[in-house]
């Protein structure tokens, strides 16, 4: 096949496997999907880039363009967390993968394949339980004491219907008698805010 044939090829590949990995795996089970369709877009765009750059003749030019891709990880407005950079490293491998690698169409959609898979179980509980995390403004500051764990666990439950199962403090602020504290939990609710306060007074 020719140049051309091999980057339409492997363009097709490349767009069906960054399109499953962020539909089916980040877009799925991730809380934040705004960064779906940057995703995508970033994955087709360093395909285009290092595999024009690949064909050409100028090795410094693609050293460049390999460069330039990778720095643009510094180029943002926003944190992200731990969970998206790692989408965004695959996105990234998947796409130099399918433009460099010299690999058949077959192996490469099977070695897509096996990462997207691998993503995907993940992302379920077949392996370990997903747990989901909230910060949250607490003001039964006795309750945080070592010996008060379960108390506080239970206080927690009774208030949220969350399945707590570890509780790290972040803050404690001994003026107002309240503490900021991590809470993970099993994940059996949907459409809790990030940031929760929880107070005796509203609550009861």
């Amino acid at each position: 096949m020719n140049f051309q044939q091999d980057f339409i090829i492997g363009l097709l590949i490349n767009m069906a496997a960054i399109v499953t990995l962020v539909g089916a795996c980040y877009y799925r089970f991730s809380e934040n999907r705004a960064h779906s369709s940057a995703f995508v877009l970033f994955g087709m765009g360093v395909f285009m880039i290092t595999a024009l750059l690949h064909k050409t003749d100028i090795s410094m030019g693609f050293a460049f363009g390999l460069f330039a891709v990778f720095s643009m990880l510094r180029y943002r407005t926003e944190s992200i967390s731990v969970k998206e950079m790692t989408y965004l490293f695959l996105v990234i491998a998947i796409s130099l993968l399918n433009a460099v690698s010299g690999l058949s169409p077959y192996e490469l959609i099977t070695i897509d394949a096996f990462v997207i898979a691998l993503a995907y179980l993940l992302e379920t509980n077949l392996f370990m339980v997903k747990l989901h995390e909230r910060v949250i403004e607490y003001e039964k500051i006795e309750n945080i004491r070592p010996q008060n764990l379960q108390r506080l666990k239970d206080d927690i439950r009774d208030r949220t219907g969350w399945e707590v199962v570890r509780i790290d403090i972040l803050h404690i602020d001994f003026l107002k008698d309240c503490a900021r504290i991590k809470v993970r939990f099993k994940p059996n609710l949907n459409g809790c805010e990030e940031t929760v306060t929880l107070d005796a007074e509203n609550l009861s």
